[in-house]
């Protein structure tokens, strides 16, 4: 793990390229993020998954995907199921949280098994941003609920059944996007709410899962945790606030760094999110070239974040095998009856 590179890289379709393969093979980044690009059917998506292992050489590098539900699914049907957004649970569990958390159980273990089914060991879920009124759309319905306890109820929940099904989850966006009044896709949001306020709301449903194997930061500027640089690139955010208060010493991903939230040259972008502490870098634009301006820039994987990143590893080793016709049966019971 140690020769491998701290980025997380995108492919630019539906199989690698050649100048893919070279770059893969020479620079060894330590995953694979899918989108819709890279999505045509089942077949397909698990001959580029293992194309992307084979050129890396390693048969547990990690491959990951954002596959959370609602509008932010990269597998759609016809070939994948399509499920609910999280706020579906959370209006369910306002008013019987047993039947939220069963729909909620059902739902991860048949993503969590189709995703294990092609190769796909991460799944960029669950959402534990709060649904703050008048906050910007970008979370909106994928977020559970504006309760600081029912998000860490149903997160709990989600994070629990996804790894007995043999899939990592990504708890996000760490420390809270919730409160942003603009998209981190195409602006840099800044919150400026004190940190009792961070701490009693948006911070709580992260320390309530702080035991989760991964999370990925958000791209925001906080006033009472560092005026000047967002999370991702923040040594006192990482270390203060995510590690520190928060308590998680998990995998910490950076959000997708060619957001526009992050200026300047992407190789520093890179290099200030793991300086700042992040384990692992998202890169997902899919362009080669700039991907390779980005893995010569960052030196390999520190002991400490391969050893995060083999704990994580750890905890989806055994698989827990799950009656998915029973379970599709019920799930769609569940949801007929809430609709």
């Amino acid at each position: 793990m140690t020769r491998r590179k701290p980025i997380i890289v995108g492919a630019a379709g539906p199989e690698l390229t050649a100048e893919e393969k070279a770059l893969f093979a020479e620079e060894r980044p330590a995953g694979l993020i899918l989108f819709r690009r890279n999505c045509a059917d089942p077949a397909q998506l698990g001959d580029l998954v293992a194309s992307f292992r084979a050129a890396v050489e390693d048969d547990q590098a990690l491959v990951l995907i954002d596959q959370e539900g609602g509008r932010v699914a990269r597998l759609t049907p016809p070939h994948w199921r399509a499920m609910p957004p999280a706020a579906f649970f959370g209006r369910i569990a306002a008013e019987d949280f047993i039947e939220a958390a069963a729909a909620l159980q059902l739902a991860t273990t048949l993503v969590s098994s189709e995703l294990r089914a092609m190769g796909i060991t991460v799944n960029c879920a669950p959402v534990l941003d709060l649904a703050w009124p008048h906050a910007h759309d970008i979370i909106g319905d994928r977020a559970f609920s504006a309760d600081r306890d029912m998000v860490s109820r149903l997160g709990r929940v989600s994070m629990d059944a996804m790894i007995a099904a043999g899939v990592l989850p990504v708890i996000k966006h760490i420390p809270g996007h919730g409160r942003a009044m603009a998209d981190s896709h195409l602006a840099l949001p800044f919150v400026d709410a004190d940190m009792d306020s961070l701490c009693e709301t948006d911070f709580a449903p992260f320390e309530a899962l702080a035991d989760a194997p991964m999370a990925m930061t958000a791209h925001i500027r906080y006033g009472a945790i560092d005026p000047d640089l967002p999370i991702t690139l923040s040594k006192k955010g990482i270390e203060d606030v995510i590690r520190g208060d928060i308590g998680f010493d998990g995998v910490l991903l950076s959000d997708d760094i060619t957001m526009k939230a992050l200026d300047g040259p992407m190789p520093q972008r890179a290099v200030l999110a793991l300086e700042a502490g992040c384990d692992l870098v998202l890169h997902c634009s899919g362009d080669w070239a700039e991907a390779r301006t980005v893995l010569d820039a960052v030196t390999p994987i520190s002991s400490e974040s391969a050893r995060r990143i083999s704990d994580a590893l750890g905890r989806i080793a055994s698989p827990v095998e799950a009656d998915l016709d029973n379970a599709s049966a019920r799930l769609s019971q569940l949801i007929r009856a809430w609709s």
